[in-house]
């Protein structure tokens, strides 16, 4: 079933000059990018993106590395979608990646981890709509 999921490269990714090269690396594992566009959020739309992890200790540390520089947000489409896209993006933690996973090819740590993904249709569901508009999504 073709299922659309939502995906940011981190302001570690940008920095780096990676783009291009996750960019890449997502449409050769078959995704259809339906939106794309550079955003910089500041701390309060950080915030409001990441509320789920409010209580947990490394909420502070998040909102200011996610507010830190340009972000890349995207929505993606293709059969299985979400934990295709789970699969590539790999562990949270780089040490801990596949290899061949974006976060174990452009990871430094644990929270400058290069990618977001959606975990859930649900999740997909509630982030594409925080940053685009049905007219910013090519279908």
């Amino acid at each position: 079933m073709t299922e659309r999921t939502f995906s940011i490269i981190k302001p570690d990714g940008v920095r780096q000059g990676d783009t291009g090269k996750i960019l890449a690396r997502i449409e050769e594992t078959g995704f259809k990018i339906l939106g794309l566009r550079m955003v910089q959020m500041t701390s309060r739309h950080a915030e409001g993106f990441y509320a789920v992890h409010k209580e947990r200790p490394f909420f502070g540390s998040l909102m200011e590395f996610m507010s830190s520089g340009p972000c890349v947000v995207m929505v993606l489409e293709k059969e299985n979608a979400i934990e295709d896209l789970r699969k590539l993006m790999g562990a949270t933690d780089p040490a801990k990646a596949d290899d061949g996973t974006l976060r174990k090819d452009f990871a430094t740590s644990i929270e400058a981890n290069v990618i977001h993904g959606s975990d859930s249709p649900e999740t997909a569901a509630s982030e594409i709509p925080y940053f685009f508009t049905s007219l910013q999504i090519q279908d």
